[in-house]
């Protein structure tokens, strides 16, 4: 049987309360909203997508956002077979100097977008952008990987203030053919 609907709800709580969890559940609902509009995990690319030609483009997308993290972040950047950027997923956050990475989470959504490759991106909070032997080390392991799933890892940028770094430029990363 279905209720008729009143304006006028009754309730047992005094009227300070029940505008309190009024005012509460109405913020709870606006913050589900921006959750959901402005997830950081699942970055979507703007309209018709930008266009990776070199390292220097990738850093101006992401590197003012990446660049002031209190914390490590590691994304991925997913691109076509033009290099134009499908998606962005944020993989992981970390502390101050450390991530610790499955290689799996990296190759997530590439593989559910169809992409053909993707680069690794990742930020130093210090602000030195010099890669360390982890990084290089994740880079060669993320290509294997690649290899496998067939999705090519073109390069892996290490973003700092108010340089970056591409260890492929650097001569520390080699994609395979």
């Amino acid at each position: 049987m279905k209720r008729p609907t009143d304006e006028r709800q009754i309730s047992l709580l005094p009227p300070d309360a029940a505008a309190i969890l009024h005012l509460v559940r109405e913020n709870l609902r606006l913050l589900a909203e921006m959750v959901s509009r402005y997830e950081v995990g699942r970055l979507e690319a703007s309209a018709n997508g930008h266009t990776i030609r070199k390292p220097a483009d990738l850093a101006e997308y992401l590197g003012a956002e990446m660049a002031d993290l209190a914390q490590e972040q590691l994304r991925v950047v997913i691109l076509d077979t033009k290099n134009h950027i499908l998606g962005s997923s944020l993989v992981y956050q970390g502390g101050l100097n450390a991530t610790v990475v499955r290689l799996g989470d990296c190759f997530r959504e590439a593989v559910r977008l169809g992409a053909a490759a993707l680069i690794l991106v990742h930020n130093h909070p210090s602000g030195d952008p010099t890669p360390s032997a982890e990084d290089v080390r994740l880079t060669a392991e993320a290509a294997k990987a690649g290899e496998l799933l067939g999705v090519e890892v073109l390069d892996h940028l290490v973003i700092g203030r108010p340089n970056f770094v591409s260890l492929r430029e650097q001569g520390l990363y080699t994609p395979p053919r």
